[in-house]
């Protein structure tokens, strides 16, 4: 029996599973005070994800999954936000590593998920630790922090880690490391996304097999000439393209947030009235939805260009990686602003604890600080590309400069 029979399942169509990340909006409002207060999403939403089919989404047919186009992930995000933020990052997060075991020997797969398709894996890939080639493979040791959603995580870890060449030169690597290898420290006390429990991982002298490892970021037909279809897709790319969609959706329940809050409210200044008269609150609110709408359609749109080239075999062209891969980057400041915006008119009543604005607005904080959305650093590298400048030495293209390719 194939890996495929053994997991046969039908696979739902894309508004099926969009709209059962909708129809769970009213369960993640009612748990997301208890999801912050316990640092960690409960249990019951997990599995209630997984009977949604939330992992599935990305994850390759050979062990069941559903190998959609990453957008239906991406929209499914920009819903699960608007009610628990939280609750989203761990979907967000469990959901995009089975995309990077469909990049592993299918050994990695095999011994992942022979008994149980539904184990999930979360993630630390700052390289706090140490790494050390050996024969056969490598050895770590040290601390990875914020490990989103690990407590769920039964199938490991992706880690990663920098490794030194003979040459001198060092390679970014991600190493898949199984749960009774690491021990978790709960040190996750944070203003804001309190509730996906990115808790720190330790690693004592844990020996990976070099199966269970790939160059992170890589992307050409060395790394990805072997692997099909939505694994055409750059690893880095669907993962920060995640990342903007759960952020996109915090600052949309922000929106029904607010509304909510402002059609019954009667101003103090008796020469406006109803809140919903005040020009202000309805511009700020106007204003904030544009820029909510804008994001929403680059990110759906860079997506749905990438994988235009990836569900027909073909890698995607470097110089529309690099304008996708900068733009989404853009997201959580323009989100923050927009959320902020419209925070900002609620006035005394926003900033009591009992008012879901409060935490809905922290949330959205710590996600715009999020690595996968540094615009700053990204704004310099894109207009640097777009004026004729080679690409530096680092860069999270997958390529080596020089490279004088000009974004269209």
């Amino acid at each position: 029996m194939s890996k495929i029979e053994k997991f046969a399942i039908e696979i739902p169509t894309e508004d099926e599973i969009v709209q059962r990340a909708r129809d769970m909006i009213p369960l993640l409002r009612a748990r997301a005070e208890l999801c912050e207060k316990e640092r960690m999403v409960p249990k019951e939403t997990i599995q209630a994800f997984k009977d949604a089919g939330f992992f599935k989404i990305l994850q390759p047919k050979r062990w069941g999954g559903y190998e959609m186009n990453p957008n239906v992930l991406n929209k499914v995000l920009m819903e699960l936000a608007r009610g628990c933020p939280s609750s989203a990052w761990n979907v967000m997060v469990l959901g995009v590593h089975p995309f990077e075991v469909g990049l592993l020997p299918s050994q990695c797969g095999d011994e992942l998920w022979s008994e149980d398709n539904s184990v999930l894996v979360s993630s630390s890939y700052a390289p706090f630790g140490t790494v050390t080639a050996t024969e056969g493979g490598y050895l770590l040791n040290g601390e990875w922090l914020t490990s989103s959603g690990c407590d769920h995580a039964a199938g490991g870890a992706f880690l990663g880690g920098r490794v030194s060449l003979a040459n001198g030169e060092q390679v970014f690597r991600s190493f898949w490391v199984q749960r009774k290898d690491f021990d978790i420290v709960d040190d996750w006390f944070v203003v804001g996304l309190a509730g996906t429990g990115s808790k720190k991982l330790i690693v004592k002298n844990v020996f990976v097999p070099e199966y269970r490892s790939h160059v992170i970021g890589a992307y050409d037909d060395d790394s990805h000439g072997h692997v099909n279809d939505l694994y055409k897709m750059p690893f880095f790319y669907v993962f920060y393209a995640a990342v903007s969609s759960v952020i996109i959706g915090m600052a949309r329940g922000m929106v029904d947030l607010y509304i909510e809050h402002m059609v019954p409210r009667q101003n103090i200044n008796q020469a406006v009235g109803a809140a919903v008269q005040d020009p202000f609150i309805k511009g700020k609110l106007g204003e904030a939805y544009a820029k909510i709408v804008g994001a929403t359609a680059r990110v759906v749109q860079n997506t749905e260009e990438a994988w235009g080239y990836a569900s027909q075999g073909k890698l995607v062209p470097l110089d529309i990686r690099v304008r996708h891969f900068a733009t989404n980057q853009f997201t959580g400041g323009e989100c923050f602003e927009a959320a902020h915006m419209i925070f900002k008119k609620t006035s005394t009543r926003g900033v009591w604890l009992n008012s879901p604005m409060q935490r809905q607005m922290r949330d959205i904080l710590v996600g715009a600080n999020h690595i996968t959305q540094n615009q700053d650093n990204i704004g310099d590298l894109l207009g640097g590309q777009l004026l004729g400048n080679p690409l530096p030495a680092a860069n999270p293209f997958g390529v080596k400069p020089p490279v004088a390719a000009v974004a269209q």
